[in-house]
């Protein structure tokens, strides 16, 4: 072979060339299972991100701004710090200016809670029907001009549309009777001069369950009670074992005689006893008739001496009695009081009856006579029984030193409405009063301390131990009808 031949050969099995082929190989199948392997974890956490997606998307989280509907703005909201868990006594250290979850959505809407900022609602049978409270009876006081009647006024008045209905037994200011005849009740005004006339022996509205038996013996012991109780009013002192029988017998005798018994038949059978009766019977009687003889010939005659000239209708969403008339006499605002409520009684006892509204107002005039504080308190007792929520209303819980002296048994009616009242709702009161106030209701030194700081419309709320601070809020409207200052502006 020639050198030239040799060489080129050499030149075509060079080693060096050789393995730079080899290397590039190499690095070709170096790159491509790279590029492989890059793909494959791509593909992988491609995978992983849309599971993720797909997890968030089933996953049903709470909106940034709380649940909408009733349950907004009581829902857990995000925070923008980590979480922290602890127990509730130290939280409580950590975080002392919480406020009051209140009372739940159901019920009339009153305002709005003034540390919350939440709506605040109320009904005393919700309430009780969830164990919150054991008694439905209110007691509502507050110096005037803090707000209290309107309060009142548009508690009931918005209880209406929920099935419920009001009686106002007794109104010495006159403030219901617009409000009665503005939701389509009525309201009967009594007084002198007026065409208005009640009997105190109506027989009332009777249960449609009821036997007629059963009915004769109801109507005659309300009968007997209500003249008994109008002759204490009268007479100011209780009446005697004798005169109790005096009335007795001349109230059945004067039924025997007549199918519509009125007052004036009564008197002159216990002042001029039959013929056949116990003579003694005229003796006996005789202070107890003189001073029934006043409610149909004296200074309170015109009222209760002739057959009812109005009926009480219980179907009526409320039934105020007007006695803004006779405001002057406190003796005739008390007959008429207790003959009101004789007047209801009977449709309290219905059980097809419904819940209602029964408002006290003025409540300082009313407690002063013992025969009607006496049926006052048989209804706050039998509250539950009756389906009814008592309202009282007064200025200031001094009022309640005015019944009766210390220990005696007036005084203890008296505080037993308030202690068969566990909703207690406080208006504004003056200095001078906080100290018998906060002893009343047990009210902490913060809670009497800001008593006399309450702007119209705000009172402190006393449910059960719990206590809330709550702006009344009125629409206009209610606004215009439950004013009781137009007078003074105009």
């Amino acid at each position: 072979m020639s050198e030239r031949s040799r060489l080129y050969a050499s030149a075509l099995i060079d080693p060096a060339r050789e393995q730079r082929r080899t290397r590039r190989r190499r690095k070709r199948a170096v790159v491509r299972v790279r590029s492989v392997d890059a793909a494959e974890r791509n593909a992988a956490a491609k995978a992983i991100t849309a599971a993720h997606r797909a997890e968030r998307r089933a996953t049903a989280f709470l909106p940034a701004g709380g649940e909408p509907g009733p349950a907004a703005l009581r829902t857990y909201r995000r925070l923008r710090v980590p979480t922290h868990q602890d127990t509730s006594a130290a939280l409580a250290g950590a975080y002392p200016f919480l406020a009051e979850g209140g009372l739940g959505s159901d019920g009339v809407f009153v305002g709005q809670d003034v540390y919350s900022g939440g709506s605040f609602v109320y009904d005393p049978w919700v309430l009780y029907q969830r164990g919150m409270i054991t008694a439905p009876n209110v007691v509502l006081a507050g110096i005037v001009g803090a707000g209290k009647s309107s309060l009142a006024k548009s508690l009931y008045t918005r209880s209406i549309p929920f099935g419920y209905r009001v009686y106002v037994p007794g109104d010495p200011k006159g403030e219901h009777t617009a409000v009665a005849e503005a939701v389509g009740g009525r309201a009967v005004v009594l007084g002198h001069g007026l065409p208005a006339r009640l009997n105190p022996l109506d027989e009332g509205h009777r249960p449609a369950d009821v036997s007629d038996a059963e009915w004769a013996m109801q109507v005659a012991a309300r009968r007997r009670d209500l003249i008994g109780a109008l002759a204490e009013t009268v007479l100011t002192r209780a009446l005697t074992p004798l005169e109790h029988t005096a009335i007795d017998v001349a109230l059945r005798a004067t039924v025997a005689a007549c199918d519509m018994p009125v007052l004036p038949m009564v008197v002159d059978r216990i002042l001029t006893p039959d013929a056949g009766e116990d003579r003694r019977l005229e003796d006996d009687g005789r202070i107890v008739g003189h001073a029934l003889r006043r409610l149909v010939a004296g200074d309170l005659a015109g009222l209760f001496d002739g057959p009812s000239t109005v009926r009480f209708d219980p179907s009526l969403p409320m039934l105020s009695l007007d006695l803004s008339r006779v405001a002057e006499n406190s003796t005739l605002i008390s007959v008429l009081m207790t003959c009101a409520s004789a007047w209801m009684e009977a449709a309290l006892l219905d059980p097809a009856g419904g819940r209602r509204w029964v408002v006290y107002d003025e409540a300082w005039r009313l407690m002063s006579h013992p025969a009607l504080l006496r049926r006052m308190d048989a209804q706050w007792r039998l509250a539950r029984h009756l389906g009814i929520a008592n309202m009282l209303i007064f200025h200031r819980l001094g009022d309640l030193d005015t019944v009766g002296d210390q220990g005696t048994a007036m005084h203890a009616l008296a505080s037993s409405l308030l202690a068969n009242a566990e909703t207690r709702i406080i208006y504004r009161q003056e200095t001078d009063q906080l100290g018998a106030t906060g002893q009343a209701l047990g009210l902490t030194g913060t809670e009497q301390r800001l008593l006399p700081t309450l702007g119209t419309g705000q009172g402190l709320w006393k449910i059960q131990g719990r206590s809330f601070v709550v702006q009344h809020q009125l629409h206009p409207d209610e606004l215009t009808m439950f004013d009781t200052t137009a007078r003074m502006r105009s």
